[in-house]
């Protein structure tokens, strides 16, 4: 239901707001964060916002001009008094016609404003629906509008910094780049199935090689920095392991400048993992300290080994502390051949108290004293380094785990396309599997930005967003 206040508003015909109604409803949301502040902003997306905008303040609204207004509710009683400013469509954030209230920031007032539009015919928008509306009218493209909630939510400067960057279009370009790339490629192939009694044949001849090879190289470096924009964005877990006594509490606390972890000269101290966020460079890093690794008898503690294991199994790093003043021995040689797959650094504690040199391993090392707060600097950066941080982060875009799948996922249909082409050169036939392997592999490359995506997809994206976002 809406109303219209006919005394205001006497050019509008019944056929004008069927009109209006017919593009689509009218929704309404809080902007700014919950609690309280100096400014509030009630923000309008639709058809009727200018109607229902103008009903609530009673008079009229000229486009982008800032209109100092009382805002009243359907019973005329006053709310508020603030700025009303209007965006006409589709010069605005969602394309549509947008209307921005902008009154005092308490939660009482902001919410009688929204329930004021509501009682003149909006309705309460869903998470993430003002975003979903530019996506829809083509005013952002999918990735676009994932780096307005990843600028939002962002921890550090430097994923505000990589957010911003793909929400001017940093990241889509690159993927468009890619898409034009594997368009002509396609083409190529294309051709050459449609048209089979020309003289040249692609396939046998190797006029495709040059192509295929700048495709994946072209892959490969898109998906790595988009590996690196996901980890800017979601942050680094990064696990303190190694046996008993070592000193990994006492540098968790060191790391985090307090004291979280019991530090006894009891080895088996630390039963289970604790955890703690810090900032590492522009990194985001969630510091873990496990249980010592060690064969025991002890039940509590054999479930804290275990523990230990399934968070550095599901680490992007791990540094491994060792007891200097001992010695690097055979046990710590077996851990660090255990996870040899995970970035590794050996960190030798408790410099303080010995002069000992780097173990001649194949690992880096730093060595350094979480007691006396020893290389420490030189430990943040090394580990900045263990995780590609430093240099390697400059110009980086923001981009999720999605981006990282969708781009996965087109280069193992390149690699299939890659495949069945070298079975043409063994006289299978392959040309038709081969251009399905691109379009597939195109197609999951547009889901990166939105160009093919499915509903439940659309929704489970912009669900997570905040209200009035």
């Amino acid at each position: 239901m809406w109303i219209v206040r006919q005394s205001k508003r006497t050019d509008l015909l019944p056929s004008d707001l069927n009109e209006l109604e017919a593009h689509g409803d009218t929704i309404v949301a809080v902007a700014t964060a919950p609690g309280r502040g100096g400014i509030g902003i009630v923000r309008l997306s639709g058809p009727l916002s200018l109607l229902i905008a103008e009903q609530v303040c009673q008079r009229s609204l000229p486009p982008r001009t800032a209109t100092l207004a009382y805002f009243h509710d359907h019973n005329d009683q006053q709310l508020d008094q603030g700025i009303a400013l209007f965006f006409p469509a589709p010069g605005s954030f969602t394309g549509e016609a947008v209307v921005e209230l902008q009154g005092h920031g308490g939660p009482v007032i902001l919410d009688a404003v929204v329930e004021a539009c509501l009682g003149f015919g909006a309705r309460k928008a869903r998470p993430g629906e003002f975003s979903e509306r530019a996506f829809i009218n083509d005013k952002l493209d999918l990735a676009q509008a994932e780096a307005v909630a990843d600028l939002i939510a962002a921890s550090t400067r430097g994923a505000a910094r990589s957010a911003l960057r793909s929400l001017q279009g940093d990241f889509s370009k690159r993927i468009s780049s890619l898409q034009n790339s594997l368009t002509r490629f396609r083409v190529q192939v294309e051709a050459a199935l449609d048209f089979p009694d020309e003289d040249i044949d692609l396939i046998a001849e190797g006029a495709l090689d040059g192509d295929f090879d700048h495709l994946t190289d072209e892959l490969t470096e898109l998906l790595s920095e988009t590996k690196r924009g996901a980890l800017l964005r979601d942050g680094a877990v990064v696990v303190l392991a190694g046996q008993p006594n070592a000193g990994k509490s006492s540098l968790l606390n060191c790391l985090a400048g307090d004291e979280l972890a019991i530090v006894t000269e009891i080895a088996g101290t630390t039963r289970d993992s604790l955890s703690h966020h810090v900032q590492i460079g522009d990194l985001a890093v969630e510091l873990v300290d496990t249980a010592g690794l060690r064969e025991t008898q002890d039940p509590i503690e054999q479930e804290g080994v275990r523990r230990a294991r399934q968070r550095i199994e599901r680490a992007d790093a791990l540094l491994l502390v060792v007891d200097s003043h001992l010695g690097f021995n055979e046990r710590d040689q077996a851990l660090l051949n255990e996870f040899g797959d995970l970035p590794r650094l050996l960190v030798l504690n408790k410099a303080d108290l010995s002069t000992a040199e780097s173990p001649d391993i194949d690992c880096v090392s730093c060595l350094i004293s979480a007691k006396k707060q020893i290389g420490i600097k030189e430990l943040e950066k090394e580990i900045g380094s263990l995780l590609g941080l430093n240099k390697e982060f400059e110009g980086t875009f923001s981009a999720r785990q999605r981006h990282v799948d969708c781009l996965w996922k087109t280069q193992q249909h390149i690699s299939t396309a890659r495949d069945w082409l070298d079975a043409g050169r063994r006289g299978a036939v392959c040309g038709e599997f081969l251009a399905e392997e691109l379009r597939l592999g195109q197609e999951c490359l547009s889901g990166v930005t939105g160009e093919f995506a499915a509903d439940d997809l659309l929704g489970e994206i912009f669900g997570s967003f905040c209200i009035g976002k």
